[in-house]
């Protein structure tokens, strides 16, 4: 496979990607009106260590696991940063 294939097999996954982390922030926002209308904090530091213990388990090529839970842990800043500008306080 050439360069170029493989730069377009990284486009595709990355469309795919993207689609997929906009429904996961679709569903964010209901987690945020959910806090919102339970008092709940943004921020669930047990959560979100049972998800990057279970993101880790579903890793395939534990090469890729560090990485992978890393990635995971960023999205879940950017998560508690989107909710906390859809309830309008401060990261």
């Amino acid at each position: 496979m050439d360069l170029d294939a493989i730069r377009r097999e990284i486009d595709s996954v990355d469309r795919e990607l993207v689609a997929l982390f906009e429904k996961r922030m679709d569903l964010v926002g209901q987690v945020a009106e959910y806090k919102r209308e339970t008092g709940k904090p943004i921020f669930d530091p047990e959560r979100e260590a049972t998800l990057l213990d279970k993101v880790g388990r579903l890793v395939e090529n534990k090469a890729y696991q560090e990485t992978i839970q890393a990635t995971f842990s960023d999205i879940m800043i950017q998560s508690r940063r989107y909710q906390a500008k859809a309830l309008g306080l401060k990261e």
